[in-house]
């Protein structure tokens, strides 16, 4: 049964790698790792920023015109029907 297998043997291995070929294996192998850890922890970071930005009372996209959930809602109109 081994006798299918022999002739195969040879590509199998192929010999050492090129200094270059192991640096791209290993780039191959944990670069997409490393790519992944650094979006996470840019992400993070951003995600720091804006908890920061929202706990001292500014909106992480800015101070910006607040309009009213509903016309009625608004101080003016309070008043109206107080009166």
């Amino acid at each position: 049964m081994l006798v299918p297998v022999l002739p195969l043997r040879p590509l199998w291995h192929m010999g050492a790698l090129h200094p270059y070929e192991q640096a791209l294996t290993l780039l191959l192998a944990f670069g997409p790792f490393l790519l992944l850890g650094l979006v996470v922890w840019r992400r993070r970071r951003e995600d720091d920023r804006a908890s920061a930005r929202r706990s001292e009372g500014v909106d992480a996209e800015g101070p910006g015109p607040e309009a009213p959930a509903h016309p009625e809602s608004t101080t003016a109109a309070a008043d109206e029907r107080l009166s």
